[in-house]
């Protein structure tokens, strides 16, 4: 028998939802048992979890915090139990509205970055799991070709890589993937001589994806519904592009933006929501190469699918539809990386984030 999920979701505040709501998963036979509101906060858009279960970190997607033009970082503690969030401490991200956050490969360091902001920094974690003053902070320049979407720098996420030497920002407003060296002792952050990869103009950077062995990575492209697969040096960190491929069915026509891109818990197959086709993508990864081989295209469930998570078993997929206020539940072939649409499903106004955490 396996162990039951707490699942967090986390979505757009204001329109019928006042924060992070909790629920209970059983994987083995898919019931979801709602736990209610876990923490009241505005915009938890995104947020991790640490490897212990302890904390959440969660931005607030502000473009202003405490009268300066900046969004939030809200920490709280987790009560595995109840699910409830016991807020801890809340402070700038330094930038305008944060899109996204991470923890290094030590779990000693919060990474934000901040899209409005076109900015991104460091945080160090401190034993009581709150944050300290930040150790590194990095303000891109730049613009690119699309004039609604990238008049200004807009980092959209940031990753340590897997042997947590480098770290990666994706800049959907510059079309710029920043590599970064990281000292996970000292928190801080230094360019490589391979310091930026330029994507292809009006791509939008967005989500990064590393092959469980290290040597590859797989980006998101936003704007035009690319996945981008690059070989990467985990000593040097140097990028070479192995292949550009669509992130949508060859008959599809129309708007579409890309969201998400996510690996399974066997580093075999790829993930990708598509937000105008309403789908999710599933491609196989050839684990030599790298490059990826498309196997289906099925719905979300809804509209809008933003962010999703695969379960700590493997054999579960939950998508966020923002638009149509539903998280859905999929079963994952973990043989053939199908999936199937479940009968559960989640209600929640404007749902834009997704994690699963064991309860132990």
């Amino acid at each position: 028998m396996s162990k039951e999920h707490l699942v967090f979701i986390g979505p757009y505040t204001g329109k019928g939802s006042d924060g992070i709501y909790a629920y209970r998963f059983n994987p083995d036979n898919g019931n979801i048992i709602s736990l209610g509101l876990a923490a009241k906060t505005n915009n938890p858009s995104f947020f991790t979890i640490d490897s212990s279960g302890s904390y959440l970190y969660a931005v607030n997607e502000l473009d202003s915090f405490q009268n300066e033009p900046v969004g939030a970082i809200s920490v709280f503690e987790i009560n595995n139990k109840s699910g409830k969030l016991k807020f801890l401490q809340q402070i700038s991200s330094l930038g305008a509205a944060p899109a996204h956050v991470s923890l290094d490969m030590t779990g000693r360091n919060l990474m934000v970055a901040n899209y409005n902001g076109g900015n991104l920094a460091v945080f160090p974690i401190k034993s009581n799991g709150q944050l300290g003053e930040y150790t590194a902070f990095f303000q891109n320049k730049g613009s690119s070709v699309n004039t609604d979407r990238q008049t200004n720098p807009h980092v959209h996420s940031i990753q340590a890589t897997n042997n947590n030497k480098f770290v990666l920002a994706a800049d959907l407003g510059t079309d710029q993937l920043l590599v970064f060296k990281l000292d996970a002792d000292l928190g801080t952050l230094t360019t490589v001589d391979s310091d930026i990869v330029e994507m292809a103009p009006g791509s939008g950077p967005r989500h990064v994806a590393f092959s469980r062995v290290g040597r590859f990575t797989y980006v998101i492209n936003e704007l035009k519904s690319t996945i981008s697969v690059f070989s990467l040096d985990s000593e040097s960190g140097d990028m070479q592009i192995v292949q550009t491929l669509s992130s949508l069915p060859k008959d599809f026509t129309g708007i579409n933006t890309a969201g998400e891109i996510l690996m399974d818990v066997q580093g075999r197959f790829l993930y990708v929501s598509n937000r105008g086709d309403e789908s999710l993508g599933v491609f196989s990864i050839d684990p030599e190469k790298g490059s990826l081989t498309p196997v289906e295209w099925i719905s979300s469930g809804g509209s809008g699918p933003r962010h999703f998570e695969i379960d700590p078993t493997g054999n579960w997929l939950f998508v966020a539809n923002q638009y149509t206020n539903n998280v859905v539940a999929f079963q994952v072939d973990q043989q053939t990386g199908h999936l199937s649409q479940s009968t559960q499903s989640i209600n929640v106004s404007a749902p834009v984030c997704v994690r699963f955490m064991l309860n132990e």
